[in-house]
């Protein structure tokens, strides 16, 4: 097998209307760089045309790869299925929105290649205005519960920018259960308790308007509660955190 430096995960769901564009944009960083690459599309049974899209996109560039989900099983799920059939000695994913740029992919797969760390993502740093206040105030809140509960140090668990050195972080992979958004939190704790070095670089996120938010914030905001409490014990049940 040809050795790739990066294997970008693409987790899809009801895309049709940004995926070429964002595709576009995300390949031609690539392209300028210096890092050889793979973009592997996953599909979590989307209900519009984002699958036949896939294909016209895989059928046309060699370094492409798409699997398909049979039924839809959540965002954790996607990527996790994504990074165990990458191939690159880097395995990232960034979410497809773009509302975080592009343009930092290189500078966080040079940082993994020259073993500066084992684990690189993005903290977010919201664009000031009333659109991102509530997701500045919810990121930062959930922040603070993540480190209160979990005993870690990091600020941004719940990114969508995230790469790892892959031979690193397939063992750790291998730990999460969760299929849902909570998984980021999940895939983070254990790195750190794992003791990869993880290095969190400042990215600017900037609301996109012209797409439906996902988030809906009580409910969002109960379940990740929950599933944060339900990780605490079960991280003093494998022997991570004291009782």
């Amino acid at each position: 097998m040809k050795y790739i430096d990066l294997s970008l995960i693409i987790a899809c769901y009801n895309e049709e209307n940004l995926l070429r564009e964002s595709v576009t944009r995300i390949t031609s960083e690539l392209d300028d760089s210096v890092f050889s690459y793979e973009l592997i599309f996953v599909d979590d049974k989307s209900t519009d045309g984002t699958r036949e899209i896939i294909a016209s996109l895989v059928k046309k560039n060699k370094n492409f790869r798409a699997l398909y989900h049979p039924v839809n099983q959540g965002r954790g799920k996607t990527v996790r299925d994504g990074i165990a059939i990458a191939r690159g000695g880097v395995v990232g994913f960034i979410d497809i929105d773009l509302e975080v740029s592009s343009v930092y992919i290189p500078s966080f797969v040079r940082m993994i290649l020259d073993g500066e760390a084992d684990v690189v993502t993005g903290l977010r740093v919201y664009r000031e205005g009333l659109s991102s206040i509530h997701r500045s105030i919810l990121s930062r809140g959930y922040s603070w519960l993540v480190r209160s509960v979990l005993g870690i140090p990091l600020q941004d668990t719940e990114t969508g920018y995230k790469f790892f050195n892959r031979k690193k972080i397939l063992p750790i992979l291998n730990k999460t259960k969760h299929n849902g958004w909570f998984w980021d939190t999940e895939i983070m704790t254990y790195a750190y308790y794992a003791g990869l070095v993880i290095r969190e670089a400042p990215v600017l996120f900037i609301r996109r308007f012209d797409k439906k938010s996902s988030v809906r914030l009580v409910h969002d905001t109960y379940e990740y509660i929950k599933n944060l409490l339900g990780f605490h014990k079960q991280l003093v049940k494998q022997g991570y955190l004291l009782p």
